[in-house]
């Protein structure tokens, strides 16, 4: 298997759009797709690479495909729409996070026609994915991550390899539970202390000094949250779809996960309660409502 030069990205939203970018600032040819056409053409405008208007002219062109999309279920649409381009010794990798079943079984689809499928979602958000430094969590083929390891590293400075296919993206969703963990017990440690008179600023540079630290009092409460911003750029129908993918994999292992059950119901209520569109860390308007507070900046 030769090293990969001509790359096609399908899916340049919030993600894929610079990690695209940064993968033509490796020198890569890529070209870009998404499911509105002016994101692709704005992108090729603004950055550069090649719009890629026929999905199946475009996969027969490239050495390896990456999708970068919402869910699986869109992962398997656009493979749907350029299977007819895969040829034997393509390489097509899911950064999304998606569900590891529904990732392995549009692999084994793909099998027959020599194409190797993997799994490399990552963590770190849009600021990460801008300088390039995001961790990637793949699964699959040692030989084929072997291969494309050189694009991994344009786009993160950590690659993990987590396992067999599906592996990366069951280590994504169970990463993003334990961050909205994180993020739920700080919210009412923060309504606690506020009304006892603590200022919930200061106790977040209290959580950072101590023990009770986390991703979210480090990078969310301040910057999110006691601003009223909401505007971390991560959605919450997307923690709620990661959160569920979780517990599929806790279910599927014969795990008993309580807590874990817990952070996803809260998720989906405040999801109910504030409608599509939402950023996650507007899940804390759901912990207010239910304390009766408003945090104050």
């Amino acid at each position: 298997m030769s090293a990969p030069g001509k790359i096609l990205f399908v899916g340049i939203g919030n993600m894929g759009w610079p990690m695209a970018a940064r993968l033509l600032g490796a020198g890569f040819a890529v070209a870009v797709n998404d499911a509105v056409p002016e994101r692709a053409a704005d992108f090729v405008r603004q950055i550069g690479g090649i719009e890629a208007g026929d999905l199946a002219a475009a996969a027969a062109d490239a050495d390896v495909i990456i999708t970068m999309l919402p869910t699986s279920k869109h992962v398997a649409d656009a493979v749907g729409t350029l299977r007819a381009g895969l040829r034997q010794g393509h390489v097509v990798i899911d950064m999304s996070s998606g569900a590891p079943a529904a990732t392995q079984a549009i692999a084994a689809d793909l099998a027959p026609l020599g194409v190797i499928m993997l799994d490399a979602p990552v963590s770190g958000g849009v600021p990460r994915a801008v300088t390039g430094e995001l961790a990637i969590m793949a699964g699959g083929e040692p030989a084929a991550l072997d291969c494309v390891e050189p694009l991994l590293r344009a786009m993160g400075t950590t690659i993990h390899r987590i396992g067999g296919l599906g592996s990366g993206q069951a280590m994504k969703a169970l990463n993003n539970l334990v961050s909205a963990g994180g993020f739920l017990i700080g919210i009412e440690a923060l309504l606690i202390g506020q009304q006892f008179g603590i200022d919930p600023g200061l106790m977040t540079d209290v959580l950072n000094a101590s023990t009770g630290m986390n991703n979210s009092t480090q990078k969310k409460f301040k910057q999110f949250v006691l601003s009223r911003q909401f505007n971390s750029g991560f959605g919450l129908d997307l923690m709620v779809k990661d959160l569920s993918i979780a517990l599929e994999v806790a279910r599927a292992s014969g795990v008993a996960a309580p807590f874990s059950n817990l952070c996803r119901e809260l998720s989906a209520s405040a999801q109910g309660m504030l409608g599509p569109g939402q950023d996650h860390t507007a899940l804390a308007k759901l912990s207010e409502a239910l304390a009766g507070i408003e945090l104050k900046g």
